[in-house]
């Protein structure tokens, strides 16, 4: 991998990573548009590092809050029922499918899953899923001629079942064009939690399973045709563009509609399935040489 490869994919991943448009999925396709071999798996698991740490930078407070008020439950009985104390607990309870089920399906992540008939149809299907649920928000908020405005629910409402609920959502995007973030915010308007609640969550659930990955996959780090240093460079440009981007999809998400990254998603998924069948692209293009 070159340096210019390393910082167009830092920059792509860096973009996509907190928007609903699926950020490994958008790697595997740049690389497939440029004619680049496929960055993998490894590398895609590693700059997320760098995104993640734009988390931690951006939610630093949030955090800080959350893991004081977790530390001292643990000792402190009358700590247990504090909101920071129990959304330590729900992040940890979340966490845990997408472990489970990264570790069950590491094969088939880092090989059948990076098929591009495969991520065109998440990118549809998961579109329309994620449009259908930011209609039902959309209802609530606004009501109508005959509905009155139905109240979202915020965090603080957040117990086991729906951190469960938004566990498994977040497992779905081991699939290439699912979404982290898509799939969690989709399951928190389903569930009736407000946009702003279910992407907070979804980043900060997004945190330990990350970075667990990141970590994990650091032994594979510089083996093929990606080295160490174009994989390190691209994981600093991730953090820079990431952190910009947080800032921006926070202030987005509460006043305007999911809509135009559901328009994207679909358009995608119809242009990668014409582009397969008109043999201009391989569904594994880049595979064999990555």
């Amino acid at each position: 991998m070159s340096w210019f490869e390393s910082f167009v994919l830092g920059l792509v991943q860096g973009l996509t990573e907190f928007l609903p448009i699926s950020s490994s999925a958008h790697l595997r396709l740049t690389a497939a548009f440029a004619g680049w071999h496929d960055p993998g798996a490894a590398f895609t698991a590693i700059t997320q590092i760098g995104t993640e740490a734009a988390v931690l930078i951006y939610f630093r407070k949030d955090i800080a809050r959350i893991l004081s008020a977790w530390f001292r439950s643990l000792t402190n009985s009358s700590m247990r029922s504090d909101h920071d104390a129990q959304m330590g607990w729900l992040v940890i309870i979340g966490s845990l499918p997408i472990g489970v089920l990264g570790l069950a399906f590491k094969d088939q992540i880092e090989g059948p899953f990076r098929d591009l008939r495969l991520i065109a149809t998440t990118l549809i299907v998961l579109g329309i899923v994620l449009g259908v649920a930011d209609r039902l928000a959309a209802r609530d908020e606004t009501g109508g001629k005959h509905r009155a405005i139905k109240e979202r629910k915020s965090l603080r409402e957040l117990g086991v079942r729906d951190g469960l609920i938004f566990g498994f959502c977040q497992a779905m995007a081991l699939v290439p064009g699912v979404s982290r973030s898509g799939a969690t915010i989709s399951g928190g308007l389903f569930m009736g939690y407000t946009r702003e609640a279910a992407a907070r969550y979804s980043f900060l659930l997004a945190i330990p399973a990350v970075l667990a990955s990141g970590v994990f996959e650091l032994k594979d780090a510089g083996e093929g045709h990606v080295s160490w240093g174009p994989t390190i460079f691209a994981t600093v440009i991730a953090f820079v563009v990431g952190y910009a981007v947080i800032a921006w999809f926070m202030k987005f998400i509460t006043t305007k509609s999911f809509m135009p990254f559901v328009i994207y998603r679909v358009l995608l998924g119809i242009l990668l399935f014409v582009l397969i069948g008109a043999g201009v692209l391989s569904p594994h293009a880049g595979e064999s040489a990555g």
